[in-house]
């Protein structure tokens, strides 16, 4: 499960080989979600607001990376990562 950003205890990975739609996985304590990249929305599980919040803000500050790291993971390549919230 590549890492491509950290933030306030926040890890986004995304997977090789993963099922359409494009889309990105959350993990944060306990809580883990799954968010459309093309939408940017929570489209599996859940998370506390104030995460929610922030994930959603990155998202849409990185959806063009982030549909490229998808691009790049279909056909098996490294993944790049993307500069955490600030």
């Amino acid at each position: 499960m590549p890492i491509i950003s950290q933030f306030y205890g926040i890890k986004i990975i995304m997977l090789y080989d993963d099922h359409n739609p494009p889309h990105f996985h959350v993990f944060y304590n306990e809580y883990r979600a799954t968010v459309d990249i093309n939408t940017l929305e929570i489209i599996k599980g859940t998370l506390p607001k104030r995460a929610e919040r922030m994930v959603l803000e990155w998202s849409s500050i990185h959806q063009d990376k982030l549909m490229d790291d998808w691009n790049l993971a279909s056909e098996h390549k490294v993944l790049n990562t993307i500069d955490p919230l600030q």
